[in-house]
């Protein structure tokens, strides 16, 4: 248990010391794996789904 408390301290000083400018870099990074993960694992079906989605809202 006092491993575990001593890894989370370190990993928490270690982030509050970065940069901001690094901060916001990871969130950037971070956010670009969000988007690509449907893609990833399901392959275009889920823009495919999310066009006919659109097209059919905007012709109704």
């Amino acid at each position: 248990m006092n491993d575990i408390v001593k890894y989370m301290t370190q990993e928490v000083l270690k982030y509050m010391h970065l940069p901001k400018d690094e901060k916001q870099k990871r969130k950037m990074d971070k956010k670009q794996y969000k988007s690509n993960r449907s893609t990833r694992y399901f392959g275009v079906v889920p823009a495919a789904v999310k066009m006919m989605v659109k097209s059919k809202k905007k012709g109704s």
